[in-house]
């Protein structure tokens, strides 16, 4: 129940210390202010930061401040009436206790002590709603403050892969070994050749121009993804092995864009370029238990590379975790001996938050 937060301290500190102020001012002015008032004064002020601090703690244990705002406004009141009765208790006695009750009629009975009570807790009710009604506007606003934080972190780093995916695409290699493969279409297979055209443009124009949204369907991921297995298919030839086995189902279901496409070019980078003999590319979308499993296995070996830049392990990992905090997952494992398959499982009833 220990907190560590100097800023919570802080401003204990400073809302208690206001309290004091306040009544210590207005008992001097009506001429109130005796050993007795400051006593109480300075005992309540006791009570009320162990107490404010167990609500706080109680608070935190219950998640209240992470549930839909009707339920947070509604959990907020009767956690503060019942932390007010006990506020009222505890005053009540241990003025008693000190012997700084005031003598009036009825003074020591079991009516005049529950009427002292009620009193008391309905005092208390008023400013432990007040303490959480500042806990809870400063907690709504951290929220949103961080919430655009993630989002600004996922717009910039969209922009980063979006000017990364562009340099992939448009570096001379790749656009050399596409042009020499159409060139070779030219005479031999016109049609293939104005085909394969289309597919290089389709390819750049999706580079140049990628979506702005934070996800886009894994439909039109896929239409991408076929224009850039074709143009490889053209200079592996025998030696690349295309597979889908996707589930119609999957189509409409949201994917961050050129999230496949990263895959599936590491597959052929860091796979099939490597074989001699080439191998297979199989991409795989279904939903597993309350995931949108979408896998990319290609022919090749791990090599303890994991960790490299070349997997598109950190970019796939922010992305999912930006998008879906921790409720997504992305791993790259050796499914079979000569097998390798990337794997992102994306929960497909779970918002984006």
């Amino acid at each position: 129940m220990r907190s560590r937060n100097p800023r919570y301290w802080l401003f204990q500190a400073i809302g208690w210390g206001l309290f004091a102020f306040i009544y210590l001012f207005f008992a001097f002015v009506f001429d109130k202010l005796d050993q007795k008032f400051v006593s109480r004064l300075f005992l309540y002020i006791g009570m009320g930061i162990v107490l404010t601090h167990f609500m706080r703690w109680v608070i935190h244990r219950t998640n209240v401040l992470i549930k839909p705002l009707q339920s947070q406004i509604i959990n907020l009141s009767l956690i503060t009436v019942v932390f007010a009765v006990l506020l009222g208790i505890f005053e009540t006695y241990s003025q008693q206790l000190f012997d700084l009750l005031p003598q009036e009629p009825g003074y020591g009975t079991a009516s005049y002590m529950v009427k002292k009570i009620l009193d008391k807790s309905f005092t208390s009710f008023a400013y432990l709603f007040m303490w959480n009604s500042i806990y809870f506007i400063y907690h709504y606003i951290e929220k949103s403050r961080r919430q655009q934080v993630d989002t600004l972190k996922l717009e910039a780093l969209i922009k980063e892969l979006e000017l990364k995916t562009i340099k992939a695409h448009i570096n001379p290699h790749f656009i050399f070994n596409s042009l020499n493969s159409i060139r070779a279409l030219v005479d031999e297979n016109p049609e293939r050749a104005r085909k394969a055209i289309t597919e290089l443009s389709n390819i750049l124009r999706s580079s140049m121009q990628a979506d702005k949204a934070e996800t886009v369907t894994l439909e039109k991921e896929l239409y991408i993804v076929k224009d850039y297995l074709a143009l490889e298919n053209m200079r592996f030839e025998d030696r690349l092995r295309i597979e889908y086995q996707v589930d119609e189902d999957t189509l409409g279901q949201p994917v961050p864009p050129m999230m496949l496409q990263t895959l599936v070019e590491n597959a052929i980078k860091h796979g099939i370029s490597k074989q001699i003999n080439g191998g297979v590319v199989r991409v795989i979308s279904g939903f597993t238990d309350q995931y949108h499993e979408l896998s990319v296995q290609n022919t090749g070996y791990l090599n303890g590379a994991v960790k490299g830049d070349g997997f598109g392990l950190s970019s796939t990992t922010d992305r999912l975790n930006l998008l879906y905090g921790n409720k997504a997952k992305f791993e790259i494992r050796q499914a079979t001996p000569s097998l390798v398959e990337a794997k992102v499982s994306i929960p497909f009833e779970t918002d984006i938050r």
